[in-house]
């Protein structure tokens, strides 16, 4: 299972520090992170934030067999 929950613009507001939605849908932007405009604000997913950073989705046979071992 890959770890993409959600994250909605009130949890994006803590992570960031910013106020107001369009401060942070900028900021994450800024950042590389791909964000979605809902009808509550910006929101993103934490696979879509790890990407940003350089970090690939785990597959399947990684979380299987992290050692890559088959």
């Amino acid at each position: 299972m890959s770890n993409s929950a959600v994250l909605s613009c009130e949890d994006l507001k803590a992570i960031t520090g910013y106020r107001r939605a369009g401060d942070v849908a900028r900021c994450l932007r800024e950042q590389g992170v791909r964000v979605f405009h809902g009808r509550t604000g910006p929101w993103t997913t934490v696979d879509l934030i790890n990407q940003a950073g350089g970090l690939e989705p785990r597959t399947d046979t990684e979380e299987l067999n992290p050692r890559n071992v088959l």
